[in-house]
């Protein structure tokens, strides 16, 4: 492989995922495709905006004139491209079907099409539903409990349907709950980061002990190519940090670090559906020969100093765009 599309690659784990490659692997040429909706950023990139091995595209993966304009040229896919806030599927399915199921199946087409050596679907955790004891393995039933999960689920199904009906050569991951730096500030760590460092509440739902299991980014980044490189044709793969938290655990971490005090705590009224715990086996990844770095105290630790060190990023954010402004207001002031 020596020319890889990267969708969604000014998101979070995308543009975390090309600082990766790009380090990784100096002969690669990457392609990046984002629609630069309101988690889509270019300062995510602007330290690789540059790089002679670095070419970005707007663009949605819905739309097939754009996609095959940039995926007959390349070697492989790896898709991040994805509406990922379950909170936002909740008030509005609509975006998350168009682009978690159509533009996968958008994808599909042109992989098919052009004959791509490999389709990565990055995928999560979710689509398994909630687990009370143990850990679901890759084989185990879908049973998402949100529109966001229900939809990740579904371009799965379809990712796994091309493999089988067309012999497409594709891969999945499903990971666990990731954080670090360049975090959209909607999602819990950086939502809870920021507001401290403002002196703002901390909206937190229902009494706060739902469990994640949470995997530094860049963990999550080196076993994605990881299973790019020397994954197995159809199948799928879990990725998990060994790093379950409770809720309230890491609101309270959060506020010991930055020192602010446990009364900015305000419960909110949990949301609908919301899943109590969440775990995955990752012994099928472990035997391929990866395995989490960074634990939670580290991890955790580097990405309160990261939101501290980079006020500029995620204070604009916070500030000027009237989406998060009104999301905000909607979801957690009224609770």
């Amino acid at each position: 492989m020596q020319k890889i599309l990267i969708t969604g690659g000014a998101g979070f784990i995308g543009s975390n995922f090309v600082r990766h490659m790009l380090n990784e692997y100096k002969s690669y040429r990457l392609i990046v495709l984002d629609a630069l909706t309101y988690a889509g950023n270019l300062e995510n990139l602007a330290d690789v905006w540059q790089h002679p091995n670095f070419i970005f595209y707007k663009g949605n993966i819905g739309d097939p004139d754009c996609v095959a304009n940039v995926v007959q040229n390349v070697d492989a896919i790896v898709n991040f491209a994805a509406e990922t806030h379950v909170d936002r599927s909740i008030h509005g399915a609509g975006n998350f079907v168009q682009t978690d199921v159509y533009g996968t199946f958008t994808l599909l087409e042109a992989a098919k099409k052009y004959k791509i050596e490999r389709y990565l679907q990055i995928s999560t955790d979710e689509v398994y539903g909630s687990i009370l004891e143990g850990a679901f393995q890759e084989t185990d039933p879908l049973r998402p409990s949100s529109p966001y999960s229900a939809s990740k689920a579904s371009g799965d199904m379809l990712v796994h349907s091309y493999y089988v009906t067309y012999d497409l050569p594709v891969l999945i991951t499903r990971s666990s709950n990731n954080y670090g730096p360049y975090q959209y500030p909607e999602k819990l760590i950086p939502l809870f980061i920021t507001n401290a460092l403002e002196n703002k509440p901390l909206p937190l739902y229902g009494d706060g002990q739902n469990v994640r299991d949470w995997i530094y980014v860049e963990d999550n980044c080196k076993a994605v190519d990881y299973v790019l490189h020397h994954g197995t044709i159809g199948e799928v793969y879990n990725i998990g940090g060994g790093n379950e938290r409770t809720n309230i655990y890491i609101t309270k971490k959060i506020l010991q670090l930055l020192d602010k005090p446990e009364s900015l705590i305000t419960p909110v009224k949990d949301r609908p559906g919301h899943d109590r715990r969440y775990a995955v086996d990752c012994s099928k990844i472990q035997a391929l020969g990866w395995k989490p770095q960074v634990d939670f105290e580290e991890g955790i630790a580097k990405t309160v100093h990261w939101y501290q060190d980079h006020p500029q990023w995620w204070m604009a954010l916070k500030a000027k765009k009237a989406d998060f402004q009104a999301f905000y207001r909607k979801n957690y002031e009224s609770s």
